[in-house]
């Protein structure tokens, strides 16, 4: 039977309950959505909760650097400044806009090649699709029509670390990064969320489309409301249809 690491907060919100109580150990989890759907918050829930469960969790992230993690973090009533100090959780920023030759550009292997990030028990990586973008070596094929070398590549590594019983929660957005790029990592991921928005008169409406979860612990719903308030942090909400 399958172990999994518990989103926690049970008494502030009903995030784990909505996914079946927790992430698979040792599963890809793939959540796609465009710019401003709410994929980096939901991301960010989650790790604050398995944080706050004793889990161990690394955050990588494109867009914030750290104190801006801290401060987004508490914007949300997850006040993360414990979980960095006692180790329990590892943000890193990564610096995608250099353009200086050589190693530093070498995103994908320095993320591979980072020990230390992969001591953890669950591994974040917010977006994926932006270290593609920056990447010399997908820039070069993408010219060539042969993206799915380096994905099989990137693929290949990230099953291997699922095998040490890691998860590993990639977010992407599927407008900056062809079809054929995001094709293996969608075939691949164990948990596949599809984020939708709306907008409703002033109100924005998030979903999750949940198109795929192996090894659930107990059933999740199709299709998952959610919304994000300051002060609140992410909140699951009930939608009926007239």
């Amino acid at each position: 039977m399958v172990d999994h690491y518990s989103i926690g907060l049970e008494d502030s919100d009903r995030v784990n309950n909505a996914i079946g109580g927790g992430l698979p150990e040792g599963s890809i989890v793939l959540v796609e959505g465009e710019d401003g759907a709410g994929k980096s918050v939901l991301s960010q829930r989650f790790a604050y909760g398995m944080a706050d469960e004793d889990h161990y969790v690394t955050y990588i992230s494109t867009e914030l650097e750290s104190w801006e993690f801290v401060q987004q973090m508490h914007s949300l009533s997850y006040d993360v400044v414990d979980h960095l100090l006692g180790e329990q959780l590892l943000f890193l920023h990564a610096n995608v806009d250099t353009h200086k030759g050589g190693a530093e550009r070498q995103l994908l292997a320095r993320l591979a090649d980072a020990e230390t990030l992969w001591r953890a028990d669950v591994v974040y990586i917010d977006t994926l699709s932006a270290l593609l973008r920056n990447d010399p070596n997908f820039e070069a094929v993408l010219e060539e029509g042969d993206e799915d070398h380096v994905i099989q590549r990137l693929v290949t590594f990230l099953r291997q670390m699922t095998l040490k019983d890691k998860t590993i929660v990639m977010t992407v957005d599927p407008t900056s990064v062809a079809d054929d790029a995001l094709r293996p990592l969608r075939n691949v991921a164990d948990v596949y969320f599809q984020i939708e928005t709306s907008t409703v008169g002033q109100e924005i409406r998030r979903n999750v489309r949940v198109r795929r979860f192996q090894n659930m612990q107990s059933p999740v719903d199709d299709s998952i409301g959610f919304n994000v308030q300051q002060g609140r942090g992410v909140s699951i909400v009930s939608r009926t249809v007239a």
